[in-house]
């Protein structure tokens, strides 16, 4: 069965990773990828599970050795996704799940077309904010990722879906929804999973 590449993205405060941390509670045989980073962790983020947190020395070496499917700065800090890990779930014909923002998605995108690309967005600017604060991100925080999201809202139309973060049990749905109709495409059949020989000689 051929797998395929989910990109989850939004603006900061948009609910991507949490929404994805639900989806993978719900949906068989769709994994995470986890991102590398030189930032900081958070309160609470644990290395490996939130993110791979490395030195800049060990990012520059990682894109050195072309380590990542896709890279980018976002504010002063590097993330990128590591490529071996996404090709070895694609080959057990596991779905990968990438949470990552609109340059990555370009990124990945301009190498391979079949992705299926989701762009979060909050109901409303003042909404998006208050996400923000309640994260406990500082002042200074907010009005550099402010300024992101109003550039990052305007690529909305380069993604395949969207999906309106109001509700956060309704948004996991509908991107739950989404992953599930995508398996059922013509290009992911299994005609030996038909049990029926007669039937399974026809389709051939």
């Amino acid at each position: 069965m051929k797998a395929d590449i989910f990109v989850l993205s939004a603006p900061a405060g948009g609910g991507k990773t949490t929404i994805a941390n639900l989806l993978l509670k719900e949906i068989p045989d769709l994994q995470r990828i986890v991102t590398y980073t030189t930032r900081k962790p958070r309160p609470g983020e644990k290395n490996g599970v939130d993110y791979v947190f490395v030195s800049k020395e060990e990012f520059e070496k990682l894109i050195q050795e072309n380590a990542f499917l896709e890279h980018a700065i976002v504010h002063g800090n590097y993330y990128g996704t590591p490529k071996r890990e996404v090709f070895e779930l694609i080959e057990k014909g596991i779905d990968v799940l990438l949470v990552i923002d609109v340059q990555g998605m370009r990124q990945i995108k301009s190498n391979y077309k079949d992705i299926i690309s989701i762009f979060l967005i909050p109901p409303s600017f003042d909404e998006l904010k208050l996400r923000m604060k309640k994260r406990g991100d500082s002042e200074e925080e907010i009005e550099k990722r402010l300024h992101t999201a109003i550039k990052e809202l305007k690529a909305w139309k380069e993604y395949d879906f969207i999906v309106i973060n109001d509700d956060i049990q309704k948004a996991k749905e509908n991107t739950k929804y989404i992953i599930l109709s995508n398996r059922l495409k013509t290009k992911r059949f299994d005609i030996s999973k038909i049990e029926d020989e007669k039937l399974r000689n026809l389709l051939k």
